[in-house]
């Protein structure tokens, strides 16, 4: 890793109308757009779906790390973010991020440690401990199913 300070660069192009393009130096481009209840098309990323996938993407990229410090084996993460944005006090902002995972185990992992660290990876999320709205976390964990689980049940 790097030392600090990271810094990183995001620009947004649009015109009077329309879409807004959105890139990076070294990165593919971005279409946006407003979402729907704010009158845009739909259909493209906005900059409230953008933050939401940004939580939910360092929450999966925290757990690989915290996972692989304490080299806990696991197969598969699936993480769904959603960012409630309200007007408290006439100022829109997003009061509320809850973050759905489903991990998926093997057989011989250990259930409590493998909730201890989503719990960890949710508090380490850089992204999320950057905003002020207030978060949880919703875990489901799974077994792998083998052939052999498979075939007995």
């Amino acid at each position: 890793m790097q030392s600090y300070p990271h810094t990183y660069i995001a620009q947004a192009t649009g015109a009077h109308q329309g879409f807004v393009e959105v890139r990076s130096p070294q990165l593919p481009g971005l279409v946006t757009a407003a979402p729907p209840e704010f009158d845009g098309p739909g259909g493209v990323w906005s900059p409230e779906t953008l933050l939401c996938a940004a939580v939910a993407d360092c929450f999966v990229l925290t757990f690989r790390a915290v996972t692989r410090a304490a080299r806990f084996e696991w197969v598969n993460l699936d993480c769904r973010v959603e960012g409630v944005l309200e007007r408290p006090e006439r100022t829109s902002l997003f009061t509320r991020f809850t973050t759905f995972v489903r991990l998926i185990v093997p057989a011989s992992a250990d259930i409590a440690k493998a909730h201890d660290l989503l719990e960890r990876a949710e508090q380490g999320c850089l992204v999320a401990n950057s905003l002020r709205a207030s978060r949880a976390l919703e875990v489901v964990i799974d077994v792998e199913r083998t052939a052999e689980s498979a075939l007995v049940a």
